[in-house]
């Protein structure tokens, strides 16, 4: 009988999964991403002042059932803070006593998960005035619920960047490639990298509240991957024109190169478009431009035009990319969608582009699995972010989209730069 004991003590501790701890650093603020606590690596929560902002952590729990919570908070001695914690729409508040420089640990409760999925955990304050709501440490979760609980507990709190690679046509020179793309949902630190090639990228950014560009890069060659001033003149990309408004200057810290952009305020929902060229000027040399069509003037504009050394070759490794740049917001959803892809050949022949495939950074890999593609009203999308379900997506996925049939009629270039 004692054996026997023994036995389904044994099972039933096999049975409880280890109680799962969420590091501070991997949570979120919410609505002032930048300044509405400080989050730092191995550190707890800090500066969290304003009753207005929430702090949220995000996983997906994959085993219906109870879920216990606890949290580790600290507060100076004599000092008292009042906290709400919510997850699967239900809330608990709480009250925490300091006791100095030791964090309390406090047994939030128990919630039930009626269901799988992603799950957000999200605590308030229900103080007012000048009461100080504690630095907040690691949340513990623990119960039947945490079973293959998947969580990102790095402190990287980017989004994956996620990736379409398009089929090059083959036995032919590429001298152009057109795609457009119409970004749904854009939050700030959105990349939607519409013309990438072997040698740079084309696409349009969410730098700032106010602030919106359409950026065209050209990478040097030399293999330098921090700094431009490390790069000698042989290698360097040289600008050879650009257009009205655009600025230019260098980039490093992901390879080296010529960077040009034109501030204008692209909207949500409206399709932009977006044409790379090369120009082969010798074995060694290559001359890159970047073209898009202005929407309020109705008419192509150069953004600008990159003499390339090292590489006289025609454009290869299409591509296009959506990447979250900023790690305070990547708890929101990326989403847009990229169609109408076209290649230009030497001969003038123009070849629709329908087969891509889908691919991520290794973010994406274990870490952050909110990272989608697939087809949508005729065109490929990218989705990233935001904690939402989708489809198990492999890395190399294969899609095709619907074929249209003539490339579009209106594409009336501005003249090649002269040398």
């Amino acid at each position: 009988m004692k054996s026997t004991l023994l036995l389904l003590l044994a099972v039933s501790s096999c049975l409880h999964a280890e109680a799962l701890r969420i590091p501070a650093d991997t949570a979120y603020t919410d609505p002032d991403a930048d300044r509405g606590a400080n989050i730092s690596r191995d550190k707890p929560i800090t500066g969290w002042n304003k009753p207005e902002n929430t702090i949220s952590w995000f996983g997906e729990i994959k085993t219906s059932g109870k879920l216990d919570c606890s949290l580790d908070v600290t507060l100076p001695v004599g000092k008292e803070s009042k906290l709400r914690f919510s997850v699967a729409g239900k809330s608990k508040d709480f009250e925490v006593k300091g006791t100095g420089a030791a964090p309390v640990h406090v047994a939030i409760g128990t919630f039930d998960i009626a269901k799988a999925g992603y799950q957000r955990f999200k605590l308030e304050s229900l103080n007012r005035g000048a009461v100080p709501n504690g630095d907040i440490g690691d949340l513990t979760l623990d119960g039947p619920a945490i079973k293959d609980a998947h969580f990102n507990l790095k402190e990287r709190r980017n989004a994956a960047s996620v990736h379409l690679s398009y089929e090059n046509p083959k036995n032919v020179n590429v001298e152009a490639f057109y795609c457009e793309a119409t970004a749904v949902l854009d939050p700030l630190y959105t990349y939607y990298m519409v013309c990438g090639w072997n040698r740079g990228y084309f696409g349009m950014q969410v730098n700032g509240p106010t602030e919106r560009r359409i950026i065209f890069s050209v990478w040097d060659a030399g293999g330098e991957s921090k700094s431009r001033e490390k790069v000698g003149t042989d290698d360097r990309a040289t600008l050879i024109a650009k257009g009205e408004g655009v600025q230019s200057g260098d980039f490093g810290n992901e390879g080296t190169g010529g960077h040009s952009h034109l501030v204008y305020n692209w909207k949500t929902g409206s399709t932009q478009r977006f044409l790379v060229t090369a120009k082969v000027t010798d074995p060694t040399h290559t001359i890159y431009t970047g073209y898009w069509f202005h929407p309020d003037q109705k008419k192509w504009m150069i953004i600008s035009s990159w003499k390339a050394p090292k590489t006289g070759t025609w454009l290869s490794g299409l591509y296009s990319f959506s990447e979250n740049f900023g790690g305070q917001n990547g708890y929101l959803q990326r989403k847009c969608l990229y169609g109408n892809q076209w290649v230009r050949t030497d001969k003038g022949d123009w070849i629709e582009v329908t087969h891509a495939s889908f691919s991520h950074d290794g973010t994406g890999k274990e870490d952050r699995l909110d990272r989608y593609m697939g087809v949508e009203n005729g065109k490929f999308f990218l989705s990233q972010g935001g904690f939402v379900d989708g489809p198990a997506m492999k890395f190399g996925t294969p899609f095709d989209r619907p074929a249209g049939k003539v490339p579009p009629a209106d594409l009336k270039l501005p003249p090649l730069p002269q040398e």
